[in-house]
């Protein structure tokens, strides 16, 4: 078992009219500026106060859920008009979609979980908006679809989400996604005759889906009911576990764990391979710090006992074996270790299985009588196999330099099968013998590029404090000795990793003749625990000073030049854009700034939000507060100050960074004199924060952002 953390239009002419001012905007090249009107946004007297200051906040109006407020719905209809139509009007669109198209047009496959004799694994087409479910009996078995998402809806925005076969293989769980929206309703199937159970389970977010060993039925996670009215703004307070009986109505699911006394406690229940526990992990926030409890499955009645007490470290758990339970955690390991501990043991003395090494441990797997550990060495995957005492290591042959990905197996069974992919390679899946530690392809799929013709590189530069920093370079061949038009990517935030993997929309970008640079700023987990909390917190200013460091290192290397180069980033990667066009405007001649953390004042009051304190700090306490307001991109803009083009990107059913967010962000540049580069703001309908996001709104958003890219780097797209 595995606990996996569960790690951001039209209008009517006349009407629009009358809601516009006349701005001046530059056009590219030697072309005459162009008349630009933005909606008038109206402003209401509202602040954000708190020890001794008061903030103005005067959109604070776009808060209001576009759904319920016809004044928010109808901002959101003018600025998408205009967005729509500058959008349209920009030269080579059309071909970029075309390009997307062709690229994202092969097959693609995810790394099969394999339940008794059947393997289950989602495969797309092509340009499938949602890849379906397959499930074959043996590697020579006939491969059948369990469940098709594509008929859900009209526009392909319902997706599969989270799904989950008893360990028998025999009933299936799974997760419907409407919208892009993180809540879910959980269904069952029968896997032999793929009748659709009448359970129905509601209220699920952030949950895993663990089944009982007997297939009885899961243990999942869900919140209180939410009025319809607040679905998709109000704070997710007091998550439970609860067990659900096939059969029964979801009333009757018995509560497992709940923390009525700490309300923003979330939870997550995993069951063991042998279903002897269900291990509970507790989080508060989104860092790695957890409590531990575990529930004897096979005592009837028992509660579940406290096994590591706070919030203090990270415990993974990999397996049980007999009555120990292995995790991988960084208790006293920066780059985290693995360790047992025997439930007969009331000390709960931990023992170190493997130790901590000079690289960052990214996960493990028992498969067969082995123990499977994939590490990062410079953002780039290792693996390593060892015996269950952590001895007789030996290293596992990888397919080159990339990133491992979904590394499944399970005790008693020497099959292994991951996935690996890098810049210019698609996922392919691999098994692996643990014994022999031989591998073969599983699943291929198919590739429409020719990957000679791109270079990779790995470079490092130093930040402004002299950390040396990594960064991955992405560019055809024969441009690699020129400047050209450059997409600086970064995140730099929630201990995650920035790690080669196969993209679509980076090599259409690429063909166009641009180079593409993904930083690994701090922040990110990358070298572990001092990494991450090197760009957290009060340290969060190191994450802007890296990737600025970074658009200069683009620079003075002549991989682009000023008026080439632009910045891009989504959710706290689009908090990362906002603070640092705030501080370099003059670094860059674009922005794309997406589904970001825009006001830093007031991210905590909704939805998943107050789970970021632990990246970003709490606005209740005074130098919390003052150190987001110093980089909050939303309270930052600077007037007077020629900024680069912007193009903000949201989506109206975002319930993990609301979009009010970016409404208020745009509202305020639009409204600020900051040069005539054009502010504008995309919205996607029936789309939340990423997940579930159909394949044909994918490409249209990648278009706008490549076409407003390539106009304001002087990139030439021919249509």
């Amino acid at each position: 078992m595995k606990n996996r953390r569960l790690k951001f239009l039209t209008g009517c002419v006349l009407f629009l009219q009358s809601l516009m001012i006349t701005t001046v905007v530059a056009d590219s090249g030697n072309s005459p500026p162009m008349l630009l009107p933005y909606p008038k946004t109206p402003t209401v007297d509202a602040n954000s106060s708190a020890f001794g200051l008061s903030v103005p906040d005067p959109y604070r109006w776009l808060e209001n859920d576009v759904r319920t407020d016809e004044k928010v719905r109808e901002w959101v209809d003018a600025e998408s008009n205009l967005t729509r139509g500058y959008l349209d009007g920009l030269p080579g669109r059309q071909t970029i979609v075309n390009r997307l198209g062709k690229i994202w047009n092969t097959e693609k496959f995810t790394v099969p979980v394999r339940r008794g004799d059947r393997y289950f694994y989602r495969h797309n087409t092509g340009l499938q908006n949602q890849s379906p479910l397959f499930v074959k009996k043996g590697l020579a078995g006939h491969s059948e679809i369990l469940i098709d998402p594509n008929p859900w809806a009209a526009d392909g925005a319902t997706a599969l989400a989270e799904w989950s076969p008893s360990r028998q293989g025999s009933t299936l769980a799974f997760a419907i996604q409407d919208g892009g929206t993180d809540w879910r309703t959980v269904k069952f199937m029968n896997v032999d005759t793929h009748e659709v159970l009448k359970d129905e389970l509601k209220w699920v977010k952030f949950s895993g889906l663990s089944w009982a060993h007997d297939g009885s039925g899961i243990f999942y996670s869900r919140f209180p009911e939410t009025s319809k009215d607040n679905l998709f703004q109000s704070l997710n307070k007091n998550q439970a576990i609860y067990f659900h009986r096939l059969g029964d109505s979801q009333d009757k699911d018995q509560l497992i764990y709940s923390t009525p006394d700490h309300p923003t406690y979330g939870h997550h229940g995993g069951v063991t391979h042998d279903g002897h526990y269900l291990v509970i992990t507790t989080s508060e926030g989104t860092d790695d710090r957890y409590e531990v409890l575990v529930k004897d499955l096979t005592v009837k009645g028992s509660q579940p006992q406290v096994l590591f007490k706070g919030l203090n470290y990270s415990w993974s758990i990999v397996e049980s074996i007999g009555s120990k339970l292995i995790f991988v955690t960084n208790k006293d390991a920066l780059k985290y270790r693995i360790v047992s501990v025997d439930l007969k043991d009331p000390s709960h003395q931990l023992t170190t299985i493997i130790p901590e090494q000079d690289y960052t441990i990214q996960e493990a797997a028992i498969v067969g009588d082995r123990l499977m550990v994939s590490y990062l060495k410079d953002a780039q995957s290792m693996l390593i196999s060892a015996d269950l005492k952590g001895q007789n290591k030996t290293s596992v042959s990888l397919p080159g330099i990339g990133t491992l990905s979904g590394l499944e197996g399970e005790i008693g069974n020497s099959e292994a099968l991951f996935g690996f992919t890098n810049y210019v390679t698609p996922e392919t899946v691999y098994r692996l013998d643990s014994k022999s530690l031989n591998s073969d392809v599983m699943f291929t799929p198919g590739s429409n590029i020719d990957p000679k013709k791109y270079a990779i590189r790995q470079v490092f530069y130093r930040s402004k404090d002299g950390t040396r920093v990594p960064m991955f370079l992405i560019s055809r061949a024969d441009t690699v000795n020129k400047p050209t038009s450059t997409i600086l990517y970064g995140y730099g935030g929630f201990n995650i990793s920035l790690t080669p993997a196969y993209s679509p929309g980076i090599l259409a970008w690429v063909d166009m003749g641009g180079t593409y640079a993904i930083a690994n700023l701090r922040g990110g987990g990358e070298y572990g625990k001092a990494w991450h909390d090197a760009g957290r917190l009060f340290n969060k200013q190191n994450v802007f000073d890296d990737c600025a460091a970074a658009a200069q290192y683009l620079i003075d290397q002549k991989i682009t030049t000023r008026n080439q180069l632009a910045l891009r980033g989504g959710s706290n990667g689009g908090l990362l854009v906002g603070a640092v066009i705030n501080q370099h405007p003059e670094l860059f001649a674009a922005a794309i700034p997406q589904v970001g953390v825009m006001d830093m004042l007031r991210f905590s009051e909704f939805t998943a939000g107050r789970y970021w304190v632990d990246d970003y700090g709490d606005v209740h306490k005074e130098a919390d507060y003052k150190n987001l307001l110093s980089y909050s991109p939303y309270h930052n803009i600077k007037a007077g100050v020629k900024y680069p083009a912007i193009l903000v990107t949201t989506a109206d059913t975002d319930d993990r960074v609301v979009p009010g967010h970016s409404f208020k962000y745009a509202a305020r540049l639009q409204a600020t004199e900051t040069g005539s580069n054009p502010k504008l703001i995309r919205i996607e309908t029936r789309a939340g924060h990423g997940s579930g996001k159909p394949t044909d709104k994918q490409i249209n958003e990648l278009a706008d952002i490549f076409a407003f890219v390539a106009k304001f780097t002087n990139m030439a797209v021919e249509n």
